[in-house]
């Protein structure tokens, strides 16, 4: 019995090594057929941002309808992780913003107000926490492919969310202004200007 076992484990080895190695056909494999990146258009940014802050929130986004959530309907928890900047548009300087005293020594430059830029979500960071789906919807999303909507809508509130948040905090253009302050001054002092008087407007 002992040598029918061998010989069979034998004559299967031998097989295996004689016929074409096969890999396991339920195995999958990530192929990335992304195509190279088209240029659209180059643009000059003279923002210079000085401030930024990082903001978590708990997304709740709820489609409700007037049937039973567990027929119809759709709630999301999504965690969002993103970053709000702060900063000063250097580009909007007109003629007039810089003046040089008489005796070369003072130097006063206008610049504009500190403004709050649009949120950017961290998508990396972000994840769905909980989602529950109504029975219709988890069959219409078979069908229709809506899923991917959704997603996209939950993600444009969590921006929104962010945005709110940090244009609710009147500290972050501040501290844009005075970052933007400082930088500018010590630029200054550097090229020879003694005096150095900067506002905002």
């Amino acid at each position: 019995m002992l040598l029918i076992v061998l010989s069979l484990v034998g004559g299967f080895m031998w097989v295996r090594g004689v016929l074409p190695d096969f890999d396991n056909p339920f195995a999958a494999e990530t192929v990335d057929r992304t195509q190279p990146a088209v240029l659209q258009s180059l643009e000059d940014i003279g923002e210079y941002r000085a401030a930024s802050a990082n903001y978590e929130l708990l997304v709740d986004l709820e489609q409700d309808t007037d049937l039973p959530a567990v027929i119809l309907g759709e709630r999301t928890l999504f965690v969002a992780v993103g970053s709000v900047d702060a900063g000063v548009d250097l580009a909007a300087l007109g003629p007039d913003a810089v003046t040089v005293s008489e005796d070369g020594a003072g130097v006063s430059v206008v610049l504009p107000a500190g403004e709050v830029y649009d949120a950017e979500l961290d998508l990396r960071r972000s994840y769905t926490f909980e989602r529950d789906e109504g029975l219709l919807n988890r069959i219409g999303n078979v069908f229709s492919g809506d899923a991917g909507d959704y997603q996209q809508e939950v993600m444009v509130a969590a921006e929104q969310r962010l945005d709110e948040a940090a244009r609710a905090n009147g500290d972050l253009a501040s501290r844009a202004e005075e970052n933007t302050a400082a930088m500018l001054e010590s630029l200054l002092r550097s090229l020879g200007f003694e005096r150095v008087e900067i506002t905002f407007e």
